[in-house]
């Protein structure tokens, strides 16, 4: 079981992945789920599954995720978001590798590789009580951190190149050059949403650009688009000089 850590934007997901395609289970399924993203009464049935007619609305039998990844791989983003309540009952699966469906008396034997990631400290969660240290002797046998973009300017140039050319493919748009020294701009910076950010710059930097050219201007606006006060400041500089 592999834990990532990292900030928002960082690109968990994407090395989850690339762990999963490098892994044995490459051939097996990959399955991911946002446990940030799921109420705390919807958890069992949706990582463990349900029998039909084990509450309202259970019309058919319904496997769980964890159930579906068993052979392959199942990744938990968010996992420092779940609740002490909903850590318990995912250590337990951990522990027995068994599932049981809401509704049911069977168990379910599973073989599943845990990969999980999240944003938040997970050793102070669990110095302050708010994440069982236990449950992070399951998830975290190997820790792999990911370092903000701030961090890694010898990076911010190539990936720039690689999402712009990743964007002309997808928009089918032929690559625009790049004006002298305007990829200078990119390590004055900070990039707080970190390779995400650097990604939607990117796209803004393929609307502004002059003919077939970004220009250190497009560049300079796509880093720094005009906020709503800025705006406001412009109209009224704009009327008063009218």
């Amino acid at each position: 079981n592999i834990l990532i850590l990292g900030e928002n934007g960082t690109g968990k997901d994407l090395i989850a992945r690339a762990l999963y395609h490098h892994s044995p289970r490459c051939n097996q399924v990959f399955i991911s789920i946002d446990l940030g993203s799921i109420p705390e009464q919807l958890f069992e049935s949706e990582l463990f599954g349900y029998e039909k007619g084990a509450f309202t609305d259970a019309r058919r039998d319904k496997p769980g995720r964890m159930e579906v990844a068993s052979g392959g791989t199942l990744f938990l983003d968010e996992v420092g978001e779940i609740s002490t309540s909903i850590q318990s009952k995912l250590l337990r699966v951990l522990q027995e590798r068994q599932v049981r469906r809401i509704g049911d008396n069977k168990v379910i034997d599973v073989n599943v590789r845990i990969i999980s990631a999240t944003n938040k400290s997970i050793s102070k969660l669990s110095d302050q009580g708010m994440f069982r240290r236990d449950l992070v002797y399951r998830l975290d046998v190997l820790r792999l951190f990911l370092p903000p973009l701030r961090e890694r300017e010898n990076d911010v140039e190539l990936l720039f190149l690689h999402l712009l050319q990743a964007q002309c493919r997808e928009t089918r748009t032929p690559l625009p050059r790049l004006e002298p020294g305007a990829l200078s701009l990119l390590h004055q910076y900070p990039f707080i949403g970190n390779i995400r950010e650097l990604k939607n710059m990117v796209e803004r930097a393929g609307v502004l650009k002059t003919g077939d050219i970004i220009t250190k201007k497009n560049l300079q606006d796509a880093l720094y688009p005009p906020d709503l006060d800025m705006a406001a400041e412009s109209g009224a500089a704009f009327m008063a000089a009218a």
